[in-house]
C-alpha cells in the first residue's frame, strides 16, 4: 500500500494533465497571434510590461505571452516549438526542473519562460556549462528575444567591469555558473558601489542543471590571495612518498579513495624526518602535506584526474571529461600533485573569499533548469533546492535500443571485444561513438583500431581544440569517434545521408562511469527526435567500478573466471544489478558528501549574510555612516567598561579602562582615573561616549565636507570590516580540516564545527569594532591632500 501510494504521489502524470491544461490555452492563441502583423506581435512586449507594472501577475500572462514567444520564434528563428516544448516552459516558468530528452529542444523551449520573467524587469540570467553555448546560445536565442524588444547580454571571464555591468543590466544574461557566482564574490569585495556589476539576483535558468547543482556542488568557488608559505615540505614529502611500497608501508581503500600509512609506514615517516611522534600536536603541518603526498601519488592518476600541459598540472572534470581552467586542487593538493609531477611549484594561497554553488543559487528568488538527466537525484533536488523533477514526453517515440551490458573477466578481453564491435560496424558503414571515462582509455583504444587500419577521431581532454568539427562529423557514414564523458553533454550529432537506413548512430559504453546519469547523457547521443540508434555497454571485472563496490561474490566470480576462457562474455541479470548496486552506492556516497559540503557551508552563508549585508549598508550609504559607527563605539566601550568594573568597587580596574581609552579613543593627555572616579559603571560609558562624540565632531570640521567624511567612514570601516573577514574565512577552513578529529571524542563534528564557528564569529565581529572604533577615533587627518 505504501508503495503504491508513493506511486501514486510521485506520478508525473496528474502534473502533466495540470500541465497539458496550460499548452491548450497557449495553443488555442496560436491563430490569434499569427494573424498579427510584425509591428503588433513587437507591441506587445510593452504592453505586457505596462501590464505587469499594473499589478498583473506574470502566471495571469503566461499563455498569452507563451503565445506571442512561439509566434516570434516562428517568423525568427523559422522554428515553432511543439506542445511538449510549451508543457517544458510552463515547468521552467515554475521554478521547477524539465527533464528532456537529448534532440528534443530545450534552448527553444526555454525562450518562453526566459520571455515572460524578462517582462519584469528584475533580470532573467540563463546559465550554461561553459562560455561556447553561453556566446552560441545569446547569439541564436539573441536574435528573437531583440526582435521581440528585449536587451540581450553576455556576461564571459574576460569582460570588463564595464562590459560586465552593461550585460547584467540586459533584461536576458547569458552567463557560466563560475562567472555568477565569483562576480557575486567580487562584488562583495569592492569599495565603491559603482565599481559592483550585479543586480539584486531574480530568475536563474540553469541548463544542464544536474551538471552544475550536483556534479559540481562539492566544488567551491574560492577568490584566494597570496598567502605566506614555502614549497620545500611538498618536495620532501613527495620523496617520502615515492620511497613507500603498497601494503607493507600504506594501504588504499578503494572505496572511499583514501590512503593510510601503516605502522610501518609510520616508523618510516619517522624516521626519515627525524621525529619521535609523527602524530604530535606540533607535527600538524607535515602530517598535512604527507596526507597531501600519499593522495597524489596513490589516488591521483594522470590522464584520468588531471593532465600535465605545458608544465602546467590542470585538472579533469570527470563528469564532462573538459580541462578545468584556471582551476586548482585546494588545501595544497594540487602543490603535492605539481611535485609528484616535477613541475614548478605554485605558492600556497589564502581564501579570501568562497561559496558553494548550492548556496548561490539558492540565493537567486526563483530557481529553474532543465536536463536530460535528472531522476536519479531527484530526492536531492527536493531537499536542497526544493525543486521537483518533471519528465517531459518526447515529441516522437523513441526508436533507440539499449542493449544489455556485456561483461568480460579482464580489461584486456574486454578492448578485444570493444574493437571487434568497432570493426564490424565501420565496415557496415555505421557511424560509432565509443565513449570512455578517462583520457588514457581514450588513447589505448585509439591505439588499437590504428593497429587494424581503422580511421577515427578523438575527442579527449587534451584534444578539445577541434571538438566543434569532429563532433559535427561524428554521425556520417562510417564514422569512428572515440571520446571521454566530453561529448555526453550538449553536443547534438546529426546523422548524415543514409545513416537511418543502417541502423542509425551506435553509442559504445567501454565503463561504466561511477553516475548513473553521465551514462544516460552517453545513451542519449543516440535515437535523438525519434531517430534509429542503439547503445551497448562492455564493462569488465577489472573495471575501477567493479574493483571499488564489487562484493565478494563478484570478487569470487573473477577467481572462477581466470580459470574460463579469455575471451568468454558474461550475460548474467546478478552482474547488471550489481553494477546498478555499486553505482547507486557511489551517487549515495556523493550526495552524503554534497550534503555535509553544505551543512558545513551553511555556518558559514549565516555569517556570510551578515557580513556582506552591512558591507552593501556601508557601500550604499551616501549621506553619512555615523549611525553605523557610534553604535560600534558603543558596544566596543561598554565592553570594556563592563569587563574591567566586575565585583565590587575595590576590585574595579579603572586604569584598564583608561589604558583602552587612550589606546583606542583619545589623545593620552587628555584623560586620566580622575575622570572616572565616583562614577558607575553606566556613567562611565556615558563619559566615554560623550568624548567619543567629541572626537567626531573635530574629524568633520576637519574634513571639506559631508562627502568627504563620508569617504572616510567608509574607507576605515571596509578596511577593517575585509580583513579581519579573510582572516576569519582561513581560520574556519583550518577549523573546518581539523574538526573530524572530535569524531574519536565521541563528539558530533558538525555541532562542534557550529558552536566553534559562533564563537570565533562574535569575536570576529568584537575585533572589528573595536579597530573601527581606534582607526577611526584616533587616524590624524592632514590637509596636505588637495589637489
Amino acid at each position: 500500500m505504501a508503495n503504491l501510494l508513493k506511486k501514486w504521489v510521485e506520478s508525473d502524470k496528474r502534473e502533466l494533465r495540470r500541465l497539458g491544461k496550460i499548452a491548450d490555452k497557449v495553443e488555442s492563441l496560436a491563430d490569434a497571434m499569427a494573424a498579427l502583423s510584425d509591428e503588433e506581435l513587437k507591441a506587445k512586449t510593452n504592453e505586457f510590461k505596462k501590464r505587469y507594472q499594473d499589478g498583473e501577475s506574470l502566471d495571469h500572462m503566461l499563455p498569452e505571452a507563451y503565445a506571442v514567444c512561439r509566434e516570434g520564434a516562428r517568423r525568427v528563428l523559422g522554428l515553432y516549438p511543439y506542445r511538449v516544448q510549451i508543457i517544458g516552459g510552463t515547468v521552467l516558468h515554475e521554478g521547477n526542473i524539465a527533464e528532456m530528452r537529448t534532440g528534443e529542444g530545450k534552448t527553444l523551449t526555454a525562450t518562453m519562460p526566459v520571455y515572460l520573467n524578462a517582462i519584469s524587469g528584475k533580470g532573467v540570467h540563463v546559465v550554461t556549462v561553459n562560455e561556447y553555448l553561453s556566446e552560441r546560445d545569446a547569439t541564436e536565442m539573441g536574435e528573437l528575444y531583440t526582435w521581440l524588444g528585449l536587451t540581450v547580454g553576455l556576461n564571459v571571464a574576460d569582460k570588463t567591469p564595464e562590459e560586465k555591468r552593461a550585460a547584467y543590466n540586459a533584461d536576458i544574461t547569458y552567463s557560466t555558473n563560475s562567472e555568477l557566482g565569483f562576480d557575486y564574490l567580487r562584488d562583495n569585495m569592492v569599495v565603491y558601489k559603482e565599481d559592483m556589476v550585479q543586480r539584486p539576483l531574480n530568475f536563474v535558468l540553469v541548463d544542464e542543471v544536474d551538471s552544475i547543482l550536483i556534479d559540481e556542488a562539492r566544488t567551491p568557488l574560492i577568490i584566494s590571495g597570496q598567502a605566506t608559505g614555502t614549497t620545500t615540505l611538498y618536495t620532501r614529502t613527495d620523496r617520502f612518498a615515492k620511497t613507500l611500497v603498497e601494503d607493507d608501508d600504506f594501504k588504499i581503500d578503494l572505496e572511499s579513495k583514501t590512503v593510510a600509512l601503516t605502522e610501518e609506514g609510520i616508523q618510516k615517516a619517522e624516521k626519515y624526518f627525524n621525529l619521535n611522534n609523527l602524530y604530535d600536536p606540533d607535527n600538524m603541518a607535515l602530517n598535512h602535506h604527507l596526507d597531501n603526498a600519499l593522495r597524489a601519488n596513490f589516488i591521483m592518476l594522470r590522464d584520468k584526474d588531471y593532465v600535465v600541459r605545458e608544465g602546467e598540472v590542470m585538472i579533469v572534470d570527470q563528469f564532462t571529461g573538459r580541462i578545468m581552467d584556471g582551476r586548482r586542487y585546494s588545501d595544497g593538493l594540487h602543490q603535492a600533485i605539481e611535485a609528484k609531477e616535477h613541475v614548478e611549484i605554485e605558492e600556497e594561497t589564502k581564501t579570501m573569499a568562497n561559496i558553494t554553488y548550492q548556496n548561490f543559487f539558492r540565493m537567486y528568488n526563483k530557481l529553474s533548469g532543465m536536463t536530460g538527466t535528472a531522476k536519479t537525484e531527484r530526492e536531492e533536488f527536493r531537499e536542497i533546492y526544493n525543486m521537483e523533477v518533471i519528465t517531459i514526453p518526447t515529441n516522437r517515440p523513441i526508436q533507440r535500443v539499449d542493449k544489455p551490458d556485456l561483461l568480460y573477466p579482464t580489461l584486456q578481453s574486454k578492448f578485444n571485444a570493444v574493437v571487434e564491435d568497432v570493426k564490424q560496424r565501420h565496415e557496415a558503414g555505421q557511424p560509432v561513438l565509443v565513449g570512455t571515462v578517462a583520457v588514457e582509455t581514450s588513447e589505448l583504444l585509439s591505439n588499437m583500431l590504428d593497429q587494424q587500419g581503422i580511421p577515427h577521431s578523438v575527442l579527449n581532454a587534451k584534444n578539445h581544440a577541434k571538438e566543434a568539427e569532429i563532433v559535427m562529423n561524428a554521425g556520417q557514414r562510417g564514422a569512428v569517434t572515440i571520446a571521454t564523458n566530453m561529448a555526453g553533454r550538449g553536443t547534438d550529432i546529426k546523422l548524415g545521408p543514409g545513416v537511418r537506413e543502417i541502423g542509425g548512430l551506435a553509442v559504445i559504453g567501454t565503463e561504466r562511469h561511477e553516475s548513473r546519469r553521465i551514462d544516460n547523457q552517453l545513451r542519449g547521443r543516440a535515437g535523438r527526435q525519434g531517430d534509429p540508434g542503439s547503445t551497448q555497454f562492455y564493462l569488465s571485472l577489472e573495471d575501477e567500478l567493479m574493483l571499488r563496490f564489487g562484493s565478494e561474490r563478484i570478487k569470487n566470480f573473477l577467481e572462477r573466471m581466470k580459470v574460463a576462457d579469455e575471451d568468454a562474455v558474461i550475460q548474467s541479470k546478478m552482474i547488471t544489478k550489481q553494477v546498478e548496486s555499486a553505482q547507486k552506492r557511489v551517487e549515495g556516497n556523493n550526495y552524503d558528501t554534497r550534503k555535509q559540503v553544505l551543512q558545513y557551508d551553511d555556518v558559514m552563508r549565516a555569517q556570510r549574510e551578515v557580513i556582506y549585508s552591512q558591507r552593501q549598508q556601508v557601500i550604499m550609504e551616501d549621506k553619512s555612516l555615523k549611525g553605523i559607527i557610534m553604535p560600534m563605539i558603543e558596544r566596543t566601550v561598554k565592553h570594556n567598561v563592563l569587563n574591567n568594573t566586575q565585583g565590587d568597587k575595590s576590585q574595579w580596574n579603572l586604569d584598564g579602562i583608561i589604558d583602552f581609552a587612550i589606546a583606542a579613543m583619545v589623545k593620552d593627555d587628555t584623560i586620566s582615573t580622575a575622570d572616572l572616579e565616583g562614577k558607575t559603571p553606566n556613567q562611565m560609558i556615558e563619559y566615554l561616549m560623550q568624548r567619543a562624540e567629541e572626537v567626531y565632531a573635530q574629524k568633520a570640521e576637519q574634513l571639506y565636507d559631508e562627502s568627504q567624511m563620508l569617504e572616510f567612514e567608509k574607507v576605515v570601516i571596509l578596511r577593517v570590516v575585509d580583513s579581519l573577514w579573510t582572516d576569519h574565512i582561513d581560520e574556519m577552513d583550518q577549523l573546518r580540516q581539523s574538526i573530524g578529529l572530535r569524531g574519536y571524542g565521541q563528539l558530533n563534528p558538525l555541532v562542534e564545527y557550529q558552536q566553534d564557528g559562533f564563537r570565533m564569529f562574535e569575536q570576529m565581529v568584537g575585533a572589528i569594532e573595536y579597530d573601527v572604533t581606534r582607526l577611526f577615533l584616533k587616524a590624524e587627518i592632514r590637509q596636505d591632500m588637495k589637489r
